[in-house]
């Protein structure tokens, strides 16, 4: 069963090569919401997470909201293993899909195929798994002939499709989004909703980051307001987003 666990999880993020101007800091801390520490004359670190505890059982649809720089895109990159905390303990059962970063690893010399090889071994599939679902990757991109040209041939949405193609190729035990998708033309982005309402059902657990209400009602059953890299406030989807809407209207 997939569950996710932190025990008073912190994560300091360096910054190097910053200078120790404290009204600096104070501006910069305020702008960003994270917490800026120096560790010398030369050297800062955000605070991104401070002391950040949950307990997620299998089955659970989290959303994540709060302002820019409050804590959410980092909390889904430590759920991925692709941040260390600095402090306390993280658990993760089950395989996680990160949907974040989609061209990451992409060559674009290479053909529309060959990345969605590149792609798929980066995600963690074995060569004989990546060949057995190409005619559906394929088949999903809607790219037809584009697929045997070099991916610096594709325009911005068609590589988008490709990539976002091999990501819901997988059926993940956990399901990590950071805000939403673009994919292209309007065909395509009503395709690409439909298999993601198919790929979220199928998930064990899903959390998802975004700024998008509409969005985040769709999927999820319950939030954390993140502020400052704190937890501000947990409960019912519905309960927190209007919590979090009234704190910007006052």
């Amino acid at each position: 069963m997939a569950s996710v666990t932190f025990e008073n999880v912190s994560v300091d993020i360096p910054v190097f090569n910053a200078s120790n101007r404290s009204l600096k800091n104070n501006i910069i801390s305020a702008a960003t919401g994270g917490q800026i520490s120096p560790r010398d004359t030369k050297r800062l670190s955000v605070r991104a997470i401070d002391g950040l505890s949950l307990n997620l059982e299998h089955g659970t649809r989290l959303g994540l909201v709060g302002h820019n720089g409050a804590g959410k895109s980092t909390i889904l990159r430590v759920m991925a293993g692709i941040y260390a905390p600095t402090g306390g303990h993280v658990r993760v059962e089950g395989e996680t899909a990160p949907m974040f970063d989609l061209a990451f690893g992409m060559d674009p010399d290479a053909t529309g195929w060959d990345n969605i090889v590149l792609r798929g071994r980066l995600l963690g599939y074995s060569k004989s798994e990546i060949r057995r679902r190409m005619d559906e990757i394929g088949a999903v991109s809607d790219l037809g002939a584009f697929l045997d040209m070099p991916l610096r041939t594709y325009s911005t949405g068609m590589a988008t499709r490709l990539a976002f193609a091999v990501s819901t190729s997988i059926r993940p035990d956990i399901l990590l989004i950071d805000e939403g998708i673009g994919a292209g033309d309007a065909a395509f982005i009503q395709q690409a909703k439909e298999r993601m309402r198919a790929f979220i059902g199928e998930a064990g657990l899903l959390v998802i980051a975004s700024h998008s209400d509409e969005l985040l009602r769709q999927w999820c059953t319950t939030a954390i307001w993140m502020e400052h890299g704190r937890k501000r406030m947990e409960g019912g989807i519905d309960e927190v987003l209007e919590a979090y809407q009234a704190s910007l209207k006052s």
